[in-house]
């Protein structure tokens, strides 16, 4: 008998290796039996098939402690508050950036905190934010992060609309302007 022939692989010098990432399957939500045929969300089955779910998911997990928790400041945490705002802006969520935007959040801990102005804004704000805590998450390397929404109904911002107004308000940042209306002797 003869042998098989081998084959040999040319070696070439600068040639990188993609690392081999195990696939991962996800679990699959079905309505249908082993048998195959559909099931009734309120049947026994459909109830053994969410707690196997349950049960593939938590597999899948990681445990607590695996995740990191690296230590961040303020200012890391500001810079990426505000890159997510723009993200949200330029991806058409201009709602959620407003909210991130109305007031600075300050940092205690791993606990963000941001005040805003009634309490339907803060639920509007809450129903968005998962993404903002994946993402925060994700860059500060910090599991641990959570966010804290503060409802101060007293602090409103009271908008000038005629040019007395306008003016006051510019006083107020800048009391030297009145000096440039008498000087130039200039109608509000």
């Amino acid at each position: 008998m003869k042998e098989p022939e081998v084959a040999e692989i040319p070696q070439v010098q600068n040639e990188v290796i993609a690392p081999i990432v195990p696939e991962i399957p996800k679990p699959v939500l079905t309505n249908l039996n082993p048998t195959g045929t559909k099931v009734s969300a309120l049947s026994l089955a459909s109830i053994k098939a969410k707690k196997e779910l349950e049960a593939q998911q938590q597999t899948f997990q990681k445990h607590r402690e695996e995740l990191p928790s690296e230590v961040f400041n303020e200012t890391d945490m500001l810079l990426q508050w505000n890159k997510f705002a723009q993200k949200m802006t330029d991806s058409g969520k201009r709602l959620l950036a407003t909210y991130m935007q109305m007031n600075d959040p300050t940092l205690d801990g791993t606990t963000i905190t941001l005040e805003l102005p009634n309490q339907s804004t803060k639920e509007e704000f809450l129903s968005g934010c998962h993404e903002l805590m994946g993402y925060l998450r994700g860059k500060l390397h910090n599991h641990d992060i959570s966010i804290e929404v503060i409802v101060n109904e007293t602090v409103e911002n009271k908008y000038a609309f005629t040019p007395q107004e306008k003016f006051e308000r510019l006083k107020q940042i800048n009391p030297t302007i009145e000096l440039l209306r008498k000087t130039f002797d200039l109608d509000v």
